[in-house]
């Protein structure tokens, strides 16, 4: 028997995982990630030159980060030395900076690869700045969350970030092929039973390896869907509530409600309940958004958002659920406005420009006899013995000119409201005017 690349296979082959008996001898036979290894692709032009940069590999798992990063060392002839930063420190740093050196000095340069290089804290990512810098080492650096989060800016200057996909159908289809032609037999699934490991994987070709490994040695009756499912657990959703993966979903959720786009907004709710947020935490979010993307175009939106969150603390889950999606399906569906959060922001950029005014002494009361005298409370109109309850008198600062932060939309309970605004608008300058409105 011959193992993927035609050679033949050796018994120590027996005992390895499939995934790593597949795992590619050449760039050429990695898939997935053609957009930096096709022709002019970002490591294609670099191999090509016969040179590489440090570089932080950004991507999933089981996308394909350490597999090419050992096949670059083979590529332009760099030793191959490998840490994660889960289980090093300071002191194996140094052991790998020392042996570069003297490699270095014996004509050999090495190309340092660390895994979940984001575990790294800042101090020890400052410690590969000058052995990236004198060439003592090229770096790379493999990580699953955002390095513009998790890796200092002096490191991620000094370093290219390639950005890994996860694998799509057709590379999964393809990584399954090779499987086959590895233990030259077809895997024993029905056309449907493929397509549903295939889903199963989510994107993860470690994984998807993992689980066909599991097919081929369960034996060789051809298994439908349901008989997958008795060998092969669901995998957990790829969503991880402190990194990547909840910002953005919660981005996602948040700019479906705005969009009033109410199934995709379902979705990307149950793709973080099923992920394992905080219910509590979308709830609240949710109470965010009816404030500041409804507001007064709607103001039982804020009632109902909270009302739900009630809701869910009093049933708790999974019955409690239910009250969030309906939230979720109100926030969508109602009109939108972002007036009042504009407004705010206005608002709170005037009362800083404009410093401590006193307010005009009219509106001021007098509970003393001196500030009567001061001239507090002259001249005040009780506006509800105003004709029509509006007395139209100034209540900004003397010294400051009146300005408008509140612009009411054309949509929901807002239009009514910005009619009335308009009115008391010409009311106000009508009545300052010594002129009555008609």
């Amino acid at each position: 028997m011959t193992n993927l690349f035609g050679e033949p296979a050796k018994d120590e082959d027996k005992g390895r995982p499939l995934a790593d008996r597949l795992r590619p001898a050449r760039l050429d036979d990695v898939v997935g990630q053609d957009h930096l290894l096709e022709k002019d692709a970002p490591l294609r032009r670099m191999l090509e030159a016969n040179w590489l940069a440090s570089i932080i590999f950004w991507g999933p798992p089981g996308s394909g980060k350490t597999t090419i990063a050992r096949l670059l060392a083979q590529e332009v002839d760099l030793h191959f030395e490998q840490i994660s930063a889960v289980f090093s420190g300071v002191a194996d740093l140094r052991k790998a900076f020392e042996s570069a050196k003297i490699r270095r000095q014996n004509g050999k340069r090495t190309l340092l690869f660390v895994d979940e290089i984001h575990r790294f804290n800042r101090s020890q990512q400052d410690g590969f700045l000058p052995y990236v810098e004198d060439g003592t080492i090229t770096l790379v650096g493999a990580t699953t969350a955002n390095p513009s989060f998790e890796l200092n800016g002096a490191l991620l200057s000094r370093c290219h970030v390639l950005v890994l996909e996860r694998h799509n159908e057709r590379s999964l289809f393809q990584l399954l092929a090779r499987a086959e032609e590895l233990e030259t037999r077809e895997i024993p699934l029905t056309e449907e039973a493929k397509e549903a490991l295939v889903h199963l994987a989510d994107g993860d070709g470690r994984f998807f390896l993992n689980m066909v490994e599991a097919v081929f040695r369960s034996g060789s009756q051809k298994l439908d869907v349901e008989g997958l499912s008795h060998i092969i657990s669901k995998r957990a959703p790829a969503y991880d509530k402190d990194r990547d993966g909840h910002y953005n979903l919660i981005s996602a959720l948040h700019k479906s409600l705005r969009g009033s786009d109410v199934d995709a907004a379902l979705y990307w709710f149950a793709r973080m309940m099923d992920g394992g947020e905080d219910p509590l935490y979308l709830a609240r979010r949710l109470v965010r958004f009816a404030v500041e993307d409804i507001g007064m175009a709607d103001p039982q939106a804020l009632v109902q958002a909270n009302a739900d969150k009630e809701a869910y603390q009093f049933l708790g889950s999974p019955e409690g659920a239910l009250a969030i999606a309906q939230s979720v399906i109100y926030l969508a569906t109602a009109p939108k406005s972002n007036a009042g959060y504009s407004a705010f922001s206005l608002a709170k950029a005037a009362a800083r420009k404009h410093g401590s005014h006193m307010p005009p002494k009219h509106i001021l009361n007098a509970p003393t006899g001196l500030m009567k005298d001061l001239g507090y409370g002259k001249d005040y109109a009780y506006d509800h013995n105003a004709e029509e309850g509006f007395s139209g008198q100034n209540y900004f600062p003397d010294e400051m000119t009146r300005e408008q932060f509140y612009t009411p939309v054309e949509r929901g309970f807002e239009r009514d409201i910005k009619k009335r605004l308009e009115y008391w608008s010409r009311l106000r300058a009508s009545r300052q005017t010594g002129k009555t409105e008609k």
